[in-house]
């Protein structure tokens, strides 16, 4: 049984936390964010922590969700999160024009992804590199990118996370 939520969690310097009814606001250096929680728990500032309380047996699942959803926030609002994709193949680029990511990818026709406005993309030789506060729109965007093109396992060629590893196949033996 996790005990995540049991713990208070502390607001780390230069970050405050506004609760107004079922939702819970967080600014700090790198921005703010805000989510609107489901009835059933609850969010209380003191002394520079959040308790979050049950009231509904029924909601004890949400518990340590909301709580680590919570602590993503005042992360990303601090230090932020960030995901690295590496383009691997010959001819494949990628390179960012404004609020668009331009991809070669082998295809007949170039890949042109629109870029959200609250993350932040770099494409420096065959790395792109995505930031941004929300660690949920992060992720999705890199999915999104990385779906384009899936590594193959026979020469590795597509885009890869940067801490996948692609378990490589041998390919067909000369008899």
């Amino acid at each position: 049984m996790s005990r995540v939520a049991k713990k208070p969690i502390a607001i780390p310097e230069k970050t405050t936390v506004t609760v107004t009814g079922q939702t819970v606001a967080v600014k700090g250096p790198l921005g703010e964010m805000s989510r609107d929680f489901k009835p059933g728990i609850e969010f209380k500032v003191e002394n520079g922590t959040v308790i979050v309380t049950l009231h509904r047996p029924e909601d004890y699942m949400l518990w340590g969700t909301y709580a680590s959803h919570l602590k993503n926030m005042l992360k990303g609002v601090t230090v932020g999160f960030q995901k690295k994709l590496v383009v691997e193949g010959i001819g494949f680029k990628s390179d960012v024009k404004g609020t668009k990511l331009d991809l070669s990818l082998g295809f007949s026709h170039p890949v042109s992804v629109e870029i959200p406005k609250d993350l932040k993309v770099t494409a420096e030789k065959n790395v792109i590199t995505i930031s941004g506060v929300s660690n949920e729109k992060v992720g999705e965007f890199a999915g999104k990118i990385r779906a384009y093109k899936k590594p193959e396992p026979y020469k590795g060629k597509g885009i890869r996370y940067d801490d996948e590893v692609i378990r490589r196949k041998q390919g067909k033996k000369a008899a």
